[in-house]
């Protein structure tokens, strides 16, 4: 009886992450087209930046939807490949912002703060969705680290935003794209790491 209650909850939790997974999933997608228009029209390496996260961060959480019911080596493989699409987003990140220290353009501060504050709302909403789930398994918890980032990057956006209005130079917006560039590289860091350590950790039982 214990061992049927326990998986039916576990089967239960499982349901409830997908659904959550899938919403942030659509909500990612979404925002990131938004996001690349806008930062293309406004000429915004920042928010091109975080258009770029937003498709990366869409993409880890096909992977987490995808392994969910695996055994927790697959969703350990799953992450190492999460960090790697975050480092991959994250060189190209700062590919162009080194493309446009050569191009100097003005972007539009007034778009990019529409946009940027439209973006911290939706992505504080897919935060505290998946903040519940963060310390469940490692799956989770890079789905959660790949939405918190997304609130720093949408805070980065904004402050971007001012400081180009303020100053009336790019500056404050390529440096906001290095800053989120830096801030995927070290959460990917941080997930290849953890994977690291729960490969060691199956290792272990397995040889017990």
């Amino acid at each position: 009886m214990g061992n049927s209650c326990s998986a039916l909850e576990e089967e239960l939790a499982h349901g409830a992450k997908r659904k959550i997974l899938w919403l942030v999933l659509v909500i990612n997608l979404v925002m990131f087209f938004v996001e690349g228009i806008a930062g293309w029209l406004a000429q915004s390496n920042a928010l091109m930046a975080d258009a770029l996260d937003m498709l990366g961060d869409a993409a880890i959480y096909g992977f987490s939807l995808f392994v969910i019911q695996h055994d927790p080596v697959w969703r350990t493989r799953a992450a190492i490949l999460k960090g790697i699409i975050m480092s991959i987003f994250a060189l190209g990140i700062l590919g162009s912002a080194i493309y446009r220290i050569t191009h100097q353009v003005l972007p539009d501060a007034s778009t990019m703060g529409i946009v940027g504050g439209l973006a911290l709302a939706v992505n504080l909403f897919c935060a505290y969705l998946l903040l519940r789930f963060k310390d469940d398994d490692i799956n989770m918890r890079s789905a959660w680290l790949c939405s918190r980032n997304d609130v720093l990057a949408n805070l980065g956006v904004l402050a971007a935003a001012g400081g180009v209005a303020w100053t009336g130079s790019h500056w404050p917006d390529l440096a906001v794209g290095v800053v989120i560039a830096g801030l995927i590289l070290q959460s990917s860091f941080g997930i290849f790491k953890d994977a690291r350590l729960e490969l060691e950790n199956s290792t272990g039982r397995a040889a017990q």
